[in-house]
């Protein structure tokens, strides 16, 4: 018989080595807006800004390393000014498609 374990009990999850191409980049991202939750979208650039170097990232963006922490937290709600500012650091941007209902 197999032992039953506890979803409490598992790993978390870290996205962050997965993100190791400007393609995985764009498909982790674009699933994550199709999401719609601005909470998700801060973490995952987090994520993304983890595996390329939370310093730079920072740098690049004009935010101080501490400052994208807080920004990027799963609880957070960044202003777009600094989503905008981490995607341009992250070399990335956000594209608008139209909606076919």
């Amino acid at each position: 018989m197999t032992e039953r374990k506890k979803v409490a009990d598992l790993p978390d999850f870290d996205a962050a080595p997965y993100l190791d191409s400007e393609e995985a980049i764009a498909a982790y991202l674009t699933d994550i807006l199709e999401a719609n939750d601005g909470a998700l979208l801060a973490s995952a650039l987090g994520d993304i800004a983890r595996a390329r170097g939370m310093t730079e990232i920072a740098k690049s963006a004009g935010i101080s390393r501490e400052a994208l922490y807080k920004a990027l937290r799963a609880d957070s709600s960044p202003r777009f000014d600094t989503v905008n500012r981490v995607c341009a650091a992250l070399g990335v941007r956000l594209v608008v498609q139209p909606v076919h209902g």
